[in-house]
């Protein structure tokens, strides 16, 4: 059975940095697509950022410059850090995983697996 579990959200001031955590098992997926996306409150879940196949990464405009997304070396533990928040970065957090290498890496529906979200508030 495939577990995604998220970890790490919190309550954060504007200009913080904060990690959140996925840890993956019953399957691997080091050469698929993991991702992060995000919701917030009575809007869609967006995008954030992908890891795909040996390393290729993948964000969206707003975060480029402040959000990493890694994973570890056993490709089991999918990472986002983020740097310099913003009040518009509150939102539910969700990892998603996929065993295939995906072109369609920033739409929600190419992914199989997803984990039950962290939540991470960024007060002004």
């Amino acid at each position: 059975q495939v577990q995604l579990v998220e970890s790490g959200g919190r309550l954060v001031q504007a200009g913080d940095s904060l990690t959140v955590s996925c840890a993956a098992s019953g399957r691997t997926f080091s050469s698929g697509t993991m991702a992060w996306f995000r919701q917030a409150p009575g809007k869609e879940r967006d995008f954030v950022a992908a890891i795909r196949g040996l390393g290729l990464t993948n964000y969206r405009d707003s975060v480029k410059d402040r959000f990493t997304i890694s994973r570890d070396n056993a490709k089991t533990t999918l990472y986002l850090q983020m740097n310099s928040l913003k009040p518009e970065d509150t939102a539910v957090y969700y990892c998603a995983a996929d065993t295939r290498v995906l072109f369609r890496y920033s739409v929600s529906s190419s992914y199989d697996y997803w984990g039950q979200g962290t939540q991470v508030t960024v007060s002004s």
